[in-house]
Protein backbone atom coordinates (compact mmCIF):
# COMPACT_ATOMS: atom_id res chain seq x y z
CA UNK A 1 0.00 0.00 0.00
CA UNK A 2 1.19 3.17 -1.03
CA UNK A 3 1.67 6.05 1.54
CA UNK A 4 1.45 9.59 0.54
CA UNK A 5 4.23 11.55 2.39
CA UNK A 6 2.98 14.18 4.29
CA UNK A 7 5.22 17.77 4.82
CA UNK A 8 5.27 19.81 8.15
CA UNK A 9 6.76 23.27 8.85
CA UNK A 10 10.04 23.00 10.28
CA UNK A 11 10.12 23.14 13.69
CA UNK A 12 12.38 25.22 15.87
CA UNK A 13 11.78 23.11 19.12
CA UNK A 14 15.21 20.87 18.90
CA UNK A 15 17.30 19.60 16.23
CA UNK A 16 16.29 16.34 17.36
CA UNK A 17 12.89 17.13 15.22
CA UNK A 18 14.47 16.93 12.45
CA UNK A 19 14.83 14.41 9.64
CA UNK A 20 17.91 12.35 8.51
CA UNK A 21 20.28 13.70 6.78
CA UNK A 22 20.36 12.33 2.50
CA UNK A 23 23.64 10.88 2.95
CA UNK A 24 22.92 9.27 6.45
CA UNK A 25 20.43 7.29 4.80
CA UNK A 26 22.32 6.19 1.58
CA UNK A 27 24.66 5.09 4.04
CA UNK A 28 21.91 3.03 5.43
CA UNK A 29 20.58 1.75 2.63
CA UNK A 30 24.28 0.75 1.46
CA UNK A 31 25.14 -0.86 4.83
CA UNK A 32 21.60 -2.79 4.24
CA UNK A 33 23.07 -5.50 1.96
CA UNK A 34 23.44 -9.31 3.20
CA UNK A 35 24.39 -11.05 6.27
CA UNK A 36 28.06 -9.56 8.60
CA UNK A 37 28.44 -10.91 11.91
CA UNK A 38 26.43 -8.72 14.71
CA UNK A 39 27.53 -6.97 17.62
CA UNK A 40 30.30 -4.46 16.09
CA UNK A 41 31.85 -7.90 14.78
CA UNK A 42 31.50 -6.14 11.26
CA UNK A 43 33.04 -4.28 8.73
CA UNK A 44 31.26 -1.19 8.88
CA UNK A 45 31.79 -1.24 12.54
CA UNK A 46 35.51 -1.17 11.93
CA UNK A 47 35.61 1.18 9.11
CA UNK A 48 33.57 3.42 10.99
CA UNK A 49 35.80 3.30 14.07
CA UNK A 50 38.70 4.05 11.78
CA UNK A 51 37.25 7.40 10.93
CA UNK A 52 36.79 7.94 14.65
CA UNK A 53 40.90 7.94 14.53
CA UNK A 54 41.68 9.95 11.78
CA UNK A 55 39.65 12.34 13.22
CA UNK A 56 40.72 12.24 16.87
CA UNK A 57 44.21 10.05 16.68
CA UNK A 58 45.56 6.87 17.55
CA UNK A 59 44.74 5.17 20.88
CA UNK A 60 41.59 5.61 21.21
CA UNK A 61 38.98 3.43 22.37
CA UNK A 62 35.36 3.88 20.86
CA UNK A 63 31.85 2.51 21.57
CA UNK A 64 28.52 3.19 19.82
CA UNK A 65 25.17 3.41 21.76
CA UNK A 66 21.65 4.34 21.24
CA UNK A 67 21.13 7.39 22.53
CA UNK A 68 22.66 10.31 24.31
CA UNK A 69 21.84 9.76 27.72
CA UNK A 70 22.85 5.97 27.41
CA UNK A 71 26.16 7.24 26.01
CA UNK A 72 26.65 9.99 29.48
CA UNK A 73 25.78 7.57 31.77
CA UNK A 74 28.12 4.99 30.62
CA UNK A 75 30.71 7.14 30.32
CA UNK A 76 30.22 8.42 33.97
CA UNK A 77 29.77 4.57 34.57
CA UNK A 78 33.14 3.98 33.53
CA UNK A 79 34.95 6.62 35.09
CA UNK A 80 33.55 6.68 38.73
CA UNK A 81 32.56 4.11 41.66
CA UNK A 82 29.40 4.70 43.49
CA UNK A 83 30.95 6.62 46.59
CA UNK A 84 32.33 9.70 44.02
CA UNK A 85 30.30 12.35 42.65
CA UNK A 86 30.31 13.94 39.34
CA UNK A 87 30.59 17.76 39.45
CA UNK A 88 28.51 19.59 37.02
CA UNK A 89 26.02 22.91 35.96
CA UNK A 90 23.07 23.44 37.66
CA UNK A 91 21.60 23.32 34.19
CA UNK A 92 23.61 20.53 32.73
CA UNK A 93 21.62 17.77 30.88
CA UNK A 94 22.94 14.78 32.89
CA UNK A 95 21.13 16.71 35.88
CA UNK A 96 18.25 18.19 34.70
CA UNK A 97 16.94 16.22 32.21
CA UNK A 98 17.96 12.19 32.24
CA UNK A 99 15.21 11.71 34.72
CA UNK A 100 17.98 10.91 37.11
CA UNK A 101 19.37 7.96 35.49
CA UNK A 102 23.56 8.90 36.01
CA UNK A 103 22.62 8.48 39.41
CA UNK A 104 20.58 5.77 39.30
CA UNK A 105 22.94 3.68 37.25
CA UNK A 106 26.69 5.02 38.62
CA UNK A 107 25.19 5.20 42.25
CA UNK A 108 26.96 8.59 42.51
CA UNK A 109 26.30 12.01 43.38
CA UNK A 110 25.76 14.63 41.13
CA UNK A 111 26.56 17.95 42.42
CA UNK A 112 25.73 20.86 41.13
CA UNK A 113 27.58 23.90 40.34
CA UNK A 114 26.89 27.71 39.66
CA UNK A 115 27.05 28.51 36.30
CA UNK A 116 27.29 31.66 34.19
CA UNK A 117 26.06 31.81 31.01
CA UNK A 118 25.76 27.65 30.80
CA UNK A 119 29.21 27.60 32.02
CA UNK A 120 31.06 26.30 34.99
CA UNK A 121 34.09 28.37 36.36
CA UNK A 122 37.36 27.08 38.03
CA UNK A 123 36.18 29.44 40.84
CA UNK A 124 32.79 26.64 41.47
CA UNK A 125 34.90 23.64 40.96
CA UNK A 126 37.65 25.08 44.04
CA UNK A 127 34.45 25.32 45.76
CA UNK A 128 32.45 22.16 45.75
CA UNK A 129 36.31 20.23 46.35
CA UNK A 130 36.02 19.28 49.76
CA UNK A 131 36.10 16.65 52.07
CA UNK A 132 38.54 14.48 50.43
CA UNK A 133 39.60 11.58 52.54
CA UNK A 134 36.63 12.55 54.69
CA UNK A 135 34.21 9.01 54.87
CA UNK A 136 31.37 11.14 55.53
CA UNK A 137 31.55 12.55 52.10
CA UNK A 138 30.80 11.56 48.37
CA UNK A 139 34.33 12.06 47.08
CA UNK A 140 34.90 14.30 43.81
CA UNK A 141 36.02 12.03 40.83
CA UNK A 142 34.52 13.89 37.29
CA UNK A 143 34.19 17.30 36.23
CA UNK A 144 31.30 16.68 33.27
CA UNK A 145 30.54 20.15 30.96
CA UNK A 146 28.29 20.00 28.26
CA UNK A 147 29.77 21.55 24.43
CA UNK A 148 27.71 23.89 23.56
CA UNK A 149 26.07 24.43 26.61
CA UNK A 150 22.50 23.85 27.07
CA UNK A 151 21.75 28.17 27.01
CA UNK A 152 23.84 27.69 23.49
CA UNK A 153 26.77 29.31 24.32
CA UNK A 154 31.05 27.63 24.10
CA UNK A 155 33.48 27.34 25.92
CA UNK A 156 36.65 28.64 24.68
CA UNK A 157 40.10 26.47 24.47
CA UNK A 158 41.45 28.04 27.30
CA UNK A 159 38.80 27.35 29.69
CA UNK A 160 38.29 23.47 28.50
CA UNK A 161 41.82 23.26 29.25
CA UNK A 162 41.66 25.24 32.69
CA UNK A 163 39.31 22.77 33.64
CA UNK A 164 41.13 19.55 32.38
CA UNK A 165 43.72 20.56 34.17
CA UNK A 166 42.15 21.28 36.99
CA UNK A 167 40.90 18.08 36.93
CA UNK A 168 43.94 15.96 36.38
CA UNK A 169 45.68 17.89 39.07
CA UNK A 170 43.20 16.82 41.67
CA UNK A 171 43.09 12.78 40.45
CA UNK A 172 39.80 13.52 38.37
CA UNK A 173 38.46 13.43 34.76
CA UNK A 174 36.93 15.75 32.52
CA UNK A 175 33.79 14.51 31.04
CA UNK A 176 32.48 15.70 27.72
CA UNK A 177 28.39 15.70 26.68
CA UNK A 178 29.29 16.74 23.25
CA UNK A 179 25.80 16.62 21.78
CA UNK A 180 26.30 19.27 20.03
CA UNK A 181 30.04 18.76 19.98
CA UNK A 182 29.96 19.32 16.11
CA UNK A 183 28.74 22.88 16.86
CA UNK A 184 30.85 24.17 19.18
CA UNK A 185 34.04 23.08 17.10
CA UNK A 186 32.69 24.46 13.51
CA UNK A 187 31.36 27.85 15.67
CA UNK A 188 35.73 27.56 17.20
CA UNK A 189 37.15 27.00 13.60
CA UNK A 190 38.59 23.77 15.16
CA UNK A 191 38.51 20.25 14.95
CA UNK A 192 37.06 17.56 16.37
CA UNK A 193 40.62 16.37 17.98
CA UNK A 194 41.23 19.99 18.56
CA UNK A 195 38.30 20.59 20.25
CA UNK A 196 38.34 17.36 22.72
CA UNK A 197 41.40 15.35 22.91
CA UNK A 198 43.83 18.22 22.64
CA UNK A 199 42.44 20.04 25.27
CA UNK A 200 42.70 17.35 28.00
CA UNK A 201 39.50 15.72 27.53
CA UNK A 202 39.04 12.32 29.22
CA UNK A 203 36.14 10.78 28.11
CA UNK A 204 33.72 12.49 24.93
CA UNK A 205 30.33 11.64 24.68
CA UNK A 206 29.96 12.08 21.28
CA UNK A 207 26.69 13.22 19.24
CA UNK A 208 25.46 12.49 16.05
CA UNK A 209 21.70 12.53 16.30
CA UNK A 210 21.22 16.11 16.66
CA UNK A 211 23.66 16.19 13.75
CA UNK A 212 21.66 14.18 11.03
CA UNK A 213 21.63 11.05 11.90
CA UNK A 214 18.87 8.59 12.50
CA UNK A 215 19.90 7.29 15.80
CA UNK A 216 23.39 6.49 17.21
CA UNK A 217 25.69 7.98 19.55
CA UNK A 218 29.14 7.44 20.54
CA UNK A 219 32.17 7.25 23.65
CA UNK A 220 35.29 8.16 23.20
CA UNK A 221 37.97 7.43 25.49
CA UNK A 222 41.32 9.54 24.66
CA UNK A 223 43.06 7.27 27.53
CA UNK A 224 41.96 3.64 26.36
CA UNK A 225 42.49 1.88 29.54
CA UNK A 226 39.46 3.87 30.97
CA UNK A 227 37.05 1.55 29.26
CA UNK A 228 38.30 -1.16 30.38
CA UNK A 229 35.10 -2.98 31.68
CA UNK A 230 33.05 -1.29 28.90
CA UNK A 231 31.96 -4.14 27.12
CA UNK A 232 30.40 -5.81 29.76
CA UNK A 233 28.52 -2.20 31.20
CA UNK A 234 27.20 -1.29 28.03
CA UNK A 235 25.77 -4.79 27.42
CA UNK A 236 24.42 -4.54 30.97
CA UNK A 237 22.67 -1.55 30.45
CA UNK A 238 20.67 -2.47 26.99
CA UNK A 239 22.91 -0.28 25.23
CA UNK A 240 24.83 -3.09 22.96
CA UNK A 241 22.99 -3.13 19.23
CA UNK A 242 22.80 -6.01 17.69
CA UNK A 243 22.80 -4.92 14.15
CA UNK A 244 25.15 -2.16 14.92
CA UNK A 245 26.54 -1.78 11.46
CA UNK A 246 23.52 0.69 11.08
CA UNK A 247 24.82 2.93 14.11
CA UNK A 248 28.36 2.52 12.42
CA UNK A 249 27.85 3.03 9.28
CA UNK A 250 25.68 6.33 9.93
CA UNK A 251 29.04 7.67 11.90
CA UNK A 252 31.34 7.01 8.50
CA UNK A 253 29.20 8.77 6.54
CA UNK A 254 29.10 11.88 9.16
CA UNK A 255 32.79 11.55 9.53
CA UNK A 256 33.65 11.48 5.57
CA UNK A 257 34.10 14.60 3.31
CA UNK A 258 33.58 16.95 6.76
CA UNK A 259 29.70 16.40 6.53
CA UNK A 260 29.77 16.82 10.11
CA UNK A 261 31.38 20.15 9.68
CA UNK A 262 28.86 21.11 7.09
CA UNK A 263 25.73 20.43 8.55
CA UNK A 264 26.84 22.16 11.97
CA UNK A 265 28.30 25.21 10.34
CA UNK A 266 25.13 25.29 8.54
CA UNK A 267 22.56 25.37 11.61
CA UNK A 268 25.10 27.34 13.59
CA UNK A 269 24.67 30.05 10.42
CA UNK A 270 20.84 29.84 10.28
CA UNK A 271 20.70 30.49 13.82
CA UNK A 272 22.86 33.85 13.51
CA UNK A 273 20.59 34.66 11.32
CA UNK A 274 17.39 33.98 13.21
CA UNK A 275 19.15 36.34 16.00
CA UNK A 276 19.19 38.80 13.47
CA UNK A 277 16.20 38.63 12.42
CA UNK A 278 14.02 38.37 16.02
CA UNK A 279 16.36 41.11 17.39
CA UNK A 280 14.27 43.63 14.74
CA UNK A 281 11.27 43.07 16.72
CA UNK A 282 10.56 45.18 19.67
CA UNK A 283 9.59 42.99 22.90
CA UNK A 284 12.10 40.85 22.23
CA UNK A 285 15.74 40.57 24.13
CA UNK A 286 17.94 37.57 23.06
CA UNK A 287 19.91 36.68 26.51
CA UNK A 288 22.75 34.81 25.74
CA UNK A 289 25.36 34.96 23.06
CA UNK A 290 24.56 33.14 19.98
CA UNK A 291 27.62 31.11 19.44
CA UNK A 292 26.31 27.54 18.01
CA UNK A 293 22.93 26.72 16.65
CA UNK A 294 20.37 27.63 19.45
CA UNK A 295 18.78 31.17 19.81
CA UNK A 296 17.34 31.69 23.78
CA UNK A 297 15.11 34.86 23.63
CA UNK A 298 12.90 36.70 26.46
CA UNK A 299 9.63 37.42 25.00
CA UNK A 300 6.29 38.89 25.74
CA UNK A 301 4.50 36.18 27.62
CA UNK A 302 0.98 36.79 25.78
CA UNK A 303 2.79 35.88 22.42
CA UNK A 304 3.96 32.66 23.61
CA UNK A 305 0.26 30.89 23.13
CA UNK A 306 0.03 32.80 19.48
CA UNK A 307 3.22 31.76 18.19
CA UNK A 308 2.27 27.79 19.62
CA UNK A 309 -0.53 27.79 16.99
CA UNK A 310 2.15 27.64 14.31
CA UNK A 311 5.10 26.50 16.12
CA UNK A 312 5.77 24.43 18.73
CA UNK A 313 9.20 25.12 20.78
CA UNK A 314 10.24 25.01 24.18
CA UNK A 315 10.11 27.18 27.34
CA UNK A 316 13.18 27.04 28.89
CA UNK A 317 13.00 29.43 32.20
CA UNK A 318 9.31 29.94 32.38
CA UNK A 319 8.82 32.27 35.32
CA UNK A 320 11.74 34.88 33.14
CA UNK A 321 9.60 34.46 29.85
CA UNK A 322 12.59 32.42 28.08
CA UNK A 323 12.43 30.58 25.49
CA UNK A 324 14.86 28.29 23.38
CA UNK A 325 14.64 27.70 19.20
CA UNK A 326 16.56 25.68 17.67
CA UNK A 327 18.42 25.51 14.30
CA UNK A 328 19.27 22.16 12.64
CA UNK A 329 20.84 20.91 9.69
CA UNK A 330 17.83 21.25 7.11
CA UNK A 331 16.33 24.68 8.79
CA UNK A 332 16.47 27.56 5.93
CA UNK A 333 16.48 30.95 5.42
CA UNK A 334 12.65 30.91 4.18
CA UNK A 335 12.24 28.48 7.33
CA UNK A 336 13.71 31.58 9.50
CA UNK A 337 11.74 34.43 7.95
CA UNK A 338 8.46 32.76 7.68
CA UNK A 339 8.92 31.98 11.69
CA UNK A 340 10.30 35.40 12.38
CA UNK A 341 7.35 36.78 10.70
CA UNK A 342 4.98 35.14 12.84
CA UNK A 343 6.88 35.68 16.02
CA UNK A 344 6.24 39.46 15.37
CA UNK A 345 2.47 38.81 14.53
CA UNK A 346 2.16 37.26 17.69
CA UNK A 347 4.22 40.17 20.04
CA UNK A 348 2.35 42.64 18.15
CA UNK A 349 -0.92 41.35 19.32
Amino acid sequence: MEKTPTHSTRSFASDNNAGVHQEILEAIAWANQGHVVAYGDDPHTRSAIKKFEEHFGPDIAVFFTFNGTGANVLSLQALTKSFQSVLCSAYAHIYTDECGAPEKHTGCKLIPLPQQDGKISLESLRHAYHGIGDEHHSQPRVISITQSTEMGTVYQPEEIQALARFAHEHDMFLHVDGARIANAAASLGQTLRQATRDLGVDVLSFGGTKNGILGGEAVVFFQPGLSRDFLYLRKQSMQLASKMRFIAAQFEALLTNDLWRHSAEHANRMARLLEKEISKIQGIKVVWKVEANGVFAQIPRHSIDKIKQRYFFYMWMEEESIVRWMCSFDTTEDDIRDFAQVVAEAVKG
